[in-house]
């Protein structure tokens, strides 16, 4: 008797750890960069063809489907949408010159963190997503190296 106890106790907590670890992280909120923590120099830097983080900052929301991130590069509001199932998503953004550019990217859970694998060109990058309370940490790795961005949850 003790020891089916014992075992329907296991199971239960192993069936609780189970679905707490299938929760995946919500990035939601509006963000702005946190220049002492990111040690980005004053303006952002980096920001060019997307591949440094939020810029100096940003809107996301998330659903059980997608990533949205509204951000402004310019005077442009740029949307970009990633699926969060692996498949791939194409977002389009003003490049040099004003000219178009496609980035076709990819998701993929990592634990906690979102990896997010895009190609512009020639180009290629992958960002890691993490969150640690109201800090969000983005470590973007390029063919230029790999900078890291930390922004602060405004809402």
């Amino acid at each position: 008797m003790r020891t089916a106890r014992i075992g329907m106790v296991a199971a239960i907590v192993l069936a609780v750890a189970t679905i707490a670890s299938a929760q995946k992280t919500d990035f939601s909120g509006t963000w702005a960069i946190d220049e002492a923590a990111s040690g980005a120099p004053a303006g952002g830097g980096g920001g060019r063809g997307g591949f440094g983080g939020l810029g100096m900052g940003a809107t996301v929301k998330q659903t059980a489907d997608a990533l949205v991130v509204e951000r402004t590069m310019g005077d442009n509001k740029v949307t970009l949408t990633y699926k969060l199932d692996g498949t791939e998503s194409k977002n389009t953004m003003m490049g040099r010159g004003g000219q178009p550019m496609e980035s076709v990217s990819t998701t993929k859970w990592d634990g906690n963190k979102l990896v997010i694998t895009s190609k512009v060109g020639e180009n290629e990058s992958t960002q890691v997503w993490s969150l640690a309370g109201t800090a969000l940490t983005i470590e973007t790795t390029s063919a230029r190296g790999t900078q890291k961005r930390v922004y602060k949850k405004s809402t």
